[in-house]
């Protein structure tokens, strides 16, 4: 397994329930994947540096995770349908 970044911006309409459930899904994405989450920071509602998909305010969220390769690409595929997601970007780390 390697080791990714991700920062994720989900939807400013959603709820605290809902944000709840939309990172409870990706979290289950990961372990179901057999991935492992090393750390999970939410940075809370921030305002985005440019409109993207109509929004100008974002929830944001940064993981460090494990994961194998298929694993990203199924995160990834994941996250680009989500309604709940307005952006995401999964870079690898250098160790």
């Amino acid at each position: 397994m390697k080791a990714y970044e991700s920062v994720i911006i989900f939807s400013p309409q959603l709820d605290e329930e809902n944000l709840e459930k939309a990172i409870a899904r990706v979290e289950e994405i990961i372990q179901n994947e057999d991935g492992e989450i090393t750390k999970r920071d939410r940075w809370g509602k921030r305002r985005l540096a440019y409109e993207v998909k109509g929004f100008t305010e974002g929830f944001y969220l940064l993981m460090e995770i494990k994961l194998s390769s298929s694993a990203v690409q199924e995160l990834d595929r994941v996250l680009k349908i989500s309604d709940d997601v307005i952006r995401h970007l999964i870079v690898k780390v250098n160790t």
